[in-house]
Formats: structure tokens, sequence, C-alpha cells
């Protein structure tokens, strides 16, 4: 038994079944029309000679040995030998195909343009620290560059890509060119994900994991060559790395560095580096393209800023007119937004009910991966696919077979008001360099032609390049990793085109206003944690935050959710079958609420022991686009990584989960690993370079493989490989937020990591529509809420109804007095047609602005109070006042204490036990109170002014805070954020009777507290609020608004406690 030859197996040496038997079956019909005309086959000289040219190692060349005895296993000998003959021929057949496809790849190699000058590259990169590479589109650098450098000896290559998809697609064609497997030598590294071991040699990452690794190893010591490429797109990440390799070239005499691009204003970054830099300029391989120029622009419906399809579809005509059908060629238009591309779509349909001739496709990233997927398919014989994309096509994705491009000389571009901290989408004319690169998309393959809609005038008046990124796009993440990276001075740093200093300076601000950095622009313990978490600031605040309390894994889910664009697709709105669907997954407290519901219902999908319910099936049905989720769970094990690495979080490590398992399921989970592994290889081998041909359906444009084909998705695989059944349950437990007291303190989270981004009603909201309604945030007056979130489509719930109104005769209806204000915290605000504030959570107003803000400003009896100098509220009352403010300033000295002890690894004792209580008792601490915005002009009139109204002694409120006058506003400041009796007010001041003595003196608040701490310290601060909070009750549900022409006071109270209150005046 131990001289056993070796079984066979088949696929030891067949990867491809379905390939293998359609060339057995074409191999045995030539056999058998040779042995019909008489020529002689002899099997064992046949398969001698095959063996002999098929190259197999030892081991295999034994397996494939014939056996001795006349039967092998019930198999004849004779039938045996003819299928080795058939193996080996195809073995032998595959092995010439490689060899030939080598050759045929080597020859198209040398044909690049960039071919030419590999020597001088190599020599210039040898004798310079940076080298330029201009080369045109089709020349070749971003492929062959890197593999001159590996076969010149480099052994530590990054490559740097703007997008994620370049990346990927880039190092499985270095792979494929190199022969070598995908993931060892060549490779990749993005955010969510690497395919990269010790030993490889060339990586392409992302511009922004590239910055991240600066910030663990300042030098790169890990390559000795690093390449940016694409360097003229200008990105905001790319700008940075420039401004960090000129400094690190100064402090590595080893480093190489090479810049590329296609289209590069030589001048500016030559000048940039100086004498360090030596520039190559690099011809493109584009075949010839005619330019048509349009005699008039495209124009635009008047009045109703709709766009006109017909210079399009006149287009498509003139193509069926005079190429005919049988020729190469798609077309590929360039539209500015989503709503163009729909506009256009729509016409081309309509159009091609007659023609039957194109097959129109949309390319936008807010469509979902497999739609994207399909403009890489191919029309049936006789038609054109026509791709309707954005600016997406320039230069990210590659679709062969473009042989028209259309271009309508606009895109739009994301601009950043630092001021107001808004965001905006408007239209522009694109740059010289980028109409040069929609051009380009037409002579890729063959000679083209490109349609310009709009005249040569029209094009010489245009921007030689795009703005720079660093110009409008917010800053303060980039700000931040300056400051933690140990950069003195951001205002300093070298870029090769700086900021505006405005946007700079209004970034240090609100860096200081949420806490990461100090007045002096030193970076606080928050704003160190707030560099390592690669989030916006909001994002980042939230999970620190979130590790105060034990709510942190909902809170991990929730940032999750915010981190990635927003699930829902584009029809999600427009579909009363999808909206029906997703009603039970919308919240009332607004839009991240409602995606974590999302979420979490997705994962007990997933969870579902029914394997025929489909994830993909349950997501499209709802409008919802599955690629976020799986981007939500893997960006959720990243932040908790992170946090874990931070010392915020205890680790929960994969190998204490299979611990805690049973040995069956043990078992049970090793088979499904090894079955998923397999199912993962066998998938990216279907996405590996060669893809499988798809094939599009005539009168759609969606593919004959749907959602529910069957096929095993990678993204699944993946997601069930690191999630085991316990762990998925976990998860879905870990992003579920049932108790009023769980989601409230979740609420309380984000809010926190989203302040001073809030926004209040406006005044006459209530005889508005919905539509019309409008919000005002501090810096940016007047924006509506978005139309596809949730209270752009339920108002209902932000209105006070008559019912929430109390009269009262020193509030009237445009400032009314009631226990239901709320504002709305928002992640964004982003401005398109209208102004419109995003991602909106509705809170408490007293509660939430007493809580966060920056800055409180009070009179002399607390019943007023200016938040961040544009909200204020008033109390019905002075004792209203005091108890509300004396138990949040308790709470905001709790909420620091806590904090700092999680970030210092300090004891905390029943710390955020007590807060949590505390902060659900004070979010149910119905009190009456007016919220009014101020104006410029109010504030003018507000302040009593520097000098004014200080009060020397002791802090009763803050023991650790000396009192000192606060010179911006005038008053008292008590803390940071709270200044004492700095609002103008009325002159006269009670007399106040002392509860433990017999003093009677007309005292401020502050006083009347300063009197007690002195005069009776047994009684502190804290005992008097809390014994002022026993006055105020929950208001009851059937309580009711009464004016007491007595006690001149406003009351909430039951029917029956007006009867007692009247008959205690009798008495």
């Amino acid at each position: 038994a131990s001289t056993a030859k070796p079984i066979p197996r088949l696929n030891d040496f067949i990867s491809n079944y379905d390939d293998f038997l359609a060339f057995a079956k074409k191999f045995q019909a030539v056999q058998k029309k040779a042995i019909a005309a008489n020529k002689k086959i002899d099997d064992d000289e046949l398969l001698c000679k095959l063996r002999s040219k098929v190259s197999l190692s030892e081991e295999n060349a034994k397996k494939l040995e014939m056996p001795k005895e006349k039967n092998s296993r019930g198999v004849p000998v004779e039938m045996l030998k003819k299928f080795l003959v058939a193996l080996f021929s195809y073995m032998d057949f595959k092995e010439n195909e490689k060899v030939a496809k080598l050759k045929k790849l080597k020859e198209s190699q040398e044909n690049l343009p960039i071919f030419t000058y590999k020597d001088e590259i190599l020599k210039s990169i040898g004798e310079n620290r940076i080298t330029i590479i201009a080369g045109d589109t089709g020349c070749g650098k971003s492929t062959q560059v890197p593999q001159y450098l590996m076969n010149a000896g480099y052994t530590c290559i990054a490559c740097t890509q703007p997008r994620r998809l370049a990346c990927i697609s880039l190092s499985k064609r270095v792979a494929y060119e190199t022969q070598n497997k995908f993931g060892e030598k060549i490779g990749y590294q993005i955010r969510f994900e690497r395919r990269r071991q010790k030993d490889t040699v060339i990586v392409f990452l992302t511009e922004g994991l590239l910055l991240r690794q600066v910030t663990t190893d300042p030098h790169l010591s890990d390559y000795d060559v690093i390449v940016l490429d694409e360097i003229h797109e200008r990105h905001l990440h790319g700008d940075f790395l420039l401004g960090i390799l000129k400094c690190l070239i100064l402090q590595r005499e080893d480093l190489k560095v090479v810049l590329m691009s296609a289209t590069i204003n030589i001048t500016l970054f030559s000048d940039y580096f100086g004498d360090m830099a030596h520039v190559i300029q690099v011809p493109g391989r584009l075949y010839p393209i005619k330019v048509n120029f349009s005699e008039v622009p495209a124009e635009v419906e008047k009045g109703k800023g709709k766009m006109n399809p017909e210079p399009y579809v006149r287009i498509l005509q003139l193509i069926d007119t005079k190429f005919p059908s049988t020729e190469r060629g798609d077309v590929l238009i360039f539209v500015s937004g989503f709503n163009e591309i729909n506009t256009i779509l729509d016409a081309i349909n309509v159009y091609n009910e007659k023609a039957k001739k194109w097959i129109p496709l949309p390319l936008h990233s807010s469509l979902s991966i497999a739609d994207q997927d399909k403009v890489f398919d191919y029309p049936p014989e006789g038609m054109r696919k026509c791709v309707i994309s954005t600016n997406i096509a320039e230069t990210s994705v590659t679709i062969d077979g473009i042989r028209f491009v259309i271009d309508s000389g606009m895109v739009k571009e994301m601009s950043y008001d630092s001021t107001c901290k808004m965001q905006r989408l408007k239209e522009f004319w694109v740059s010289k360099a980028s109409a040069e690169q929609r051009k380009g998309r037409a002579g890729r393959t063959g000679p083209g032609v490109c349609y310009r809609l709009y005249t040569e005038a029209d094009y010489n008046a245009l921007a030689d390049y795009t703005t720079p990124e660093i110009q409008r796009v917010p800053l303060d993440s980039l700000l931040l990793q300056m400051i933690s990276m140990g950069l003195p001075d951001a205002r300093k740093f070298p870029f090769i085109e700086a900021p505006v200093d405005e946007s700079v300076e209004f970034t240090i601000y609100g860096l200081k206003q949420h806490g990461a950095l100090t007045a002096d622009e030193k970076l606080t313990t928050v704003g160190s944690l707030l560099s390592k978490l690669p989030v916006d600031i909001q994002i980042g605040k939230m999970l620190i935050t979130g590790s105060m309390f034990h709510q942190i894994e909902p809170a991990l889910s929730l940032a999750a959710t915010l981190s990635v664009q927003s699930p829902m697709t584009n029809y999600a709105y427009r579909d009363a079958d999808c909206e029906k669907m997703r009603s039970d997954l919308e919240s009332d407290h607004g839009d991240p609420i409602t995606f974590l519901n999302c979420f979490r219902e997705w994962l007990e999908v997933k969870n579902s022991r029914d394997r025929g319910v489909s994830s993909r099936r349950w997501c499209k049905l709802r409008g919802l686009e599955e690629q976020r989720f799986y981007e939500m769970s893997k960006i959720r094990t990243q932040f908790k990584d992170l946090l874990v690495d931070s010392g915020l979080l205890k680790s929960d490590s994969h190998r204490a989960a299979m611990e805690n398992m049973t040995s069956s399921e043990r078992a049970l989970r090793h088979g499904e690993v090894k079955l998923l592994k397999s199912l993962k290889r066998s998938a990216n081998n279907d996405d590996g370079l060669e893809r499988k041909k798809k094939y599009l359906k005539p009168d759609t444009w969606r593919i004959d493989n749907d959602d529910e084909r069957g096929e095993h998705d990678v993204r699944d695989i993946d997601f069930r490989l690191k999630n085991t059944q316990s762990q998925l349950q976990s998860l879905i437990s870990a992003s579920t937020a049932c108790s009023y007291t769980d989601l409230t303190i979740l609420k309380l989270i984000l809010a926190n990591g989203l302040y001073p981004q809030v926004a209040v009603s406006d005044e006459f909201n209530h005889c508005k529509s919905t539509g019309e309604k409008l919000y005002h945030t501090q810096n940016k007056p007047y924006v509506f809420l978005h139309p596809t979130s949730y209270f752009g489509n339920h108002h209902d719930i932000l209105q006070l109804t008559d019912a929430d109104i109390v009269p009262h005769p020193k509030f009237n209806s445009r400032t009314p007095l009631s226990t239901n204000h709320q504002v709305l915290f928002y992640m964004s605000l982003l401005e398109t047609n209208k102004p419109y504030l995003v991602n909106t959570m509705r809170m408490p107003a007293a509660e939430s602005l007493l809580l966060f803000a920056n800055h409180l400003h009070s009179n002399s009896d607390l019943s007023r109070v200016i938040c961040d100098s544009w909200i204020e509220l008033r109390f019905v009352d002075s004792q209203v006042g005091e108890t509300v403010l004396c138990r949040m300033i308790k709470l905001r000295g709790m909420w620091e204490r806590l904090m700092k002890s999680r970030i210092e690894d300090l004891s905390v004792g029943n710390l955020e036990d007590e807060l949590t209580s505390l902060l659900i008792k004070t979010m149910n601490f119905r009190v009456l109170y007016s919220v009014r915005r101020l104006l410029p002009a109010d504030l003018k009139t507000s302040y009593v002014g520097p000098g004014n109204n200080y009060y020397p002694g002791d802090n009763p409120f803050v023991k650790e805070f000396p009192l000192s006058p606060d010179d911006n506003v005038g008053g008292t400041r008590l803390s940071s954020y709270f200044t004492y009796d700095c609002l103008i007010d009325s002159p006269f001041v009670e007399d106040w009777e002392c509860p433990h003595c017999e003093l009677v003196a007309p005292l401020s608040a502050l006083q009347k507290y300063q009197h007690i701490d002195a005069a009776h310290p047994k009684e502190s601060l804290l005992v008097a609020s809390t014994e002022g909070e026993q006055q105020i009750k929950p208001v009851a549900s059937n309580s009711t608004s009464y004016y007491c022409e007595e006690c001149q006071k406003t009351l909430i109270i039951t029917p029956v406690e007006v009867l007692r209150h009247k008959k205690g005046h009798l008495k």
C-alpha cells in the first residue's frame, strides 16, 4: 500500500472543466475525420511525443503514467490512453496558447510609446531625486513604469492612485503582465482591504492611505521609490503628499520620487521642486480623433432650467445614418449630473423605440455596483451601446469599444464655503485639460470622433486646468493631521498651491470649537485621538464620546452608517412600493436612526437561516444599495480596531470568539470557512482579467444575468468569512437601541459629535407648506429640509401644535412659550438648487443647547440665556432658569470628568451610571421656555459690554475655576463656557430671603449662591439645585395652561390641580 501510485485528480491539471470539454469534443471530431480519411493514428507514439513537450512536476508525471494492467479501476486501457492523449493535447495547446499570449503581450508592451523612453526614465530616476513623467493618454505609464522599476532592482515601490478602483484594476493588470500571482509580488491596499504580503514589491494604494502611513512611519522607510500617478487631478491628499515628499527627500537621500500625469502643468510642478526634478515628456498613443464643434451650444429651456436632450439624439441619428451598424463603435456621452443622465436616457429610449439600434446605459457613482459594471458588457450584433456618464469616465473608468464621444462641456463640482461650513454642488464649464481627456476616450482602440456641444470660441475661453481640490473642500481632517504630525504651523506648510487664508483660519477656529485644539493651537488629548481616526471630525468625536458610555457598540454601528454614502438608491424615493416596504424601518427621530435601522435589518436578513432569503433582493425591494451595508460592516470593524488600539475599548478577538464555541460548533465553522475560501478562490478567478463576456439585452439596459442568477457574491463570502453566526448575532444586538434610555444616550453621543451643526425653525413655519418651511443655522440662514430626508416628508413632528403652546402675556406667537421646542442637528449642509440640511436628527432645544454650547451668556436672574451668540432661551420665570442651569453646570462637569477619566484610563467608579441617569432625567425635564434666533442687530443691544457686572469672590458653581471678568461681552466668567450677568436686563432686583438664616436682601443669583456657600457650607449648590428640581414635575398628559392673576404666573397643571390652587388662595 505504501508504494501505491498516487490517484490523479483532474483539477490537478485543469482549471476550467468547460474549456477542456469543449476542446475534447473538437479534438475527437478531428480524430474522427483523420480516421475517415484513412490516416493512421498511433496513440502510443502521440502520447510519448506529447509527454516530452508538456512540462509536469515529477509527482504529477507519476500520476499520469499508463497502468500496466488491462483495466484500471474498471476503465479499459485503450480508452484511458485516448483520454490521456486528449488531456496531454489540451495541456500542450494551453501551454502554446500561453506562450503566444506572452509573445503578444511583450510585443504590445514594446509598441507602447513609453517603451522608447524606458532607459531614459530609469537613468533619470537613478540620477535625480524627483522625476516628472508627463505622458499623454495611452502611453502606458501607469502599468509600465512600476514594472521598469521592479526589473531594475527596486524592491519596495509604492504607486498611489486617487481612486480605489484604479488601485485594484492596475494591480491586477501589472500582476498579469509580469506573470505573478495576484497579491504576491504585485498587490494593492485600500481603505477596507489589502492584497499584499511581506515580500510584495509593487503595491498600489490610495493617496489617503499613504498619508496614514506617514503618521506611523514619518520617513516612509518601507519604500525606496514612491510613484504619484494622476497628480494633475489635484486632489486634497495628492497636494498634501507633494508637500510631505518635498520635505521628506531632504531627510532621506535614498528615496526616489516619480510624478506621473497625462495632462500636467509642467511649469507649475517643475518650479515647485526646482533643480531636484527632471522632466520627461512622453507622447500618447491615440488614434486620430476628428473634433466637431457645435455652431450653437446645447441650449437650456428658458425658465424651466431643464436640459435639452435633442442635440444628443440628433448626433445618434447622424451616427446611424453615416456609419453602418456592422462597424465597430459605441458612444460615450459626458454630462454634468444624474438628472442630466436621466433626461438623455429618456430621450434615447423614445428615439430607440423606432430605431432599435441603441442600448443606453447610465454611469454614475450613485448607481449600484452591478449597474455600473454593465457599461463593460457587450451589445448584441448590429447594435451599439451608448454610455451616459459624469466625469467619472474621464480617468477612473476605461470602456473598451468607444468610438464616439459627445461632450456637453459641463461638470458638477463640489465647492466649500468655510464660513458657514456648507458644500455647494454647482455646474461649471470643464477645463481644457478635462476636455482633452474626454476627447481622448474616442481614440483608444481606433480612429474616433468627438462631438463638442459648444463652440470653438467657448473652448478657447476655458480655464487651462481644474481648480485644485484644496481650494474647494473642508480642511478639518487635513489640518488636524498636519498638526498631529508635528508641523509647527499649518499656515506655513509648502503646498504647491496654498488654500485660501480665510479657509484655514475658519477651520482652525472650528477645531477649537470641537475641543481638538487649545487656544494656542496645540493638540488636545481629544484632538490627538481624532487625528488617528480616518473619518470626519464629527464622526471621530462621536466614537470617542461613545467610549464613555455602555452604548459604544451601537455608537460604532451608527458611526459606520454615517461614514459611507447614503444607502438609498436613486429610485428609493420615486418608487411607491419601495417606500412602503421601507416604512417600518424609518424612525421619527431622524435619518441617522433610520440608517441604523436599515443596517440592523440587513444584518437580520444575513443572519437568517433561510437561505432562500436573498439580502440583495431584500435591498432591491426597498430601494437600498447593498454595497453600502458591506462597507458599513467593514468600516465598523476598522473603527473598533482603532478604538482598541487607542485604549478606549477592550479587545474581543477572533480567538476569544472561537474559544467560546463548543467542539461541534468549531468543527462546523472550520468546514464552513474551508467551503467559503474555496468559493472565494473561484469567484476571484471569475473576476480576473480574462472577464467572461456578458451581453446586453437589446430591449433594456439590464443584463441577461439578473441579481438572482445564483452566482456566488464575493462580498457575501468575505462577510461570512469574517463573521461567525454568534458574531453576527452580537453585531445585530450591537446595532440595536431599543429602550428609551439606550436611544436617548445614543442621540446625545451623536449630538455631541455634531455640535455646533444645529438648525432652528423659522418663526413663520407654522403658516407654510412642507416644501417651503425654512430653518436657520448660525452662519447660514434660510435653509431647507432635504426632500429625501425623513423630516422633509414628515415635517409635522417638528411643528408645535396649539396644545403645545401656553399663552402668557410676556410671550407672543413669534416666540411662543412651550415645553416641546426642538432643534435639528445635521450632518452637513449641501447647496444644489437650494441649500439643504442633510441627515437631520431632532433633539429637545433647551436641554441640548445648554449641554453642548461652547458659550452661554445669561442675565442676572438666569431667566435668559444666549447660546453661542445666536439662540436666545427665555424661561417662564427665574426659578426655572436657576434650576435648569444649575443642573446643566453639574452635568457638564460630570461629562468632562468622565471624558478625562476614559482617555487617561482612570477609575471612574459610579460616575458613568450617575451621569447616564441624570442625562435621562434632564431629557424628560419639561419646562416652559421660548426659543428665538438672534440677528446681528439684536446682539448689538443685548450685552452690557466689557468692564460691567463683575462679581469678585469665590465661585459657587465651579470651585476650581476662579471668577474673572469677561473682556469681550462683560459680566463674570463662571467657567470656560459660562458668563454670568452679561446681558442687559432690568435694573430692579427683588428681595431674597435666605432659607437657612434671617438674611433678606436684593441679591443677584450669583450673590445668593455665594452667600449660601460662605454662610452655610453644608448646604451645597448641589443640594439647593436638587431641591429646586423637585418643584418642577414632569407635565401630565391631561395638563392645561392656567394663568393665575393672584400669583401673576402661568402654571401647567391638571384640572384637579387648578381647583386645589384656587382653594389655596381662598384660605
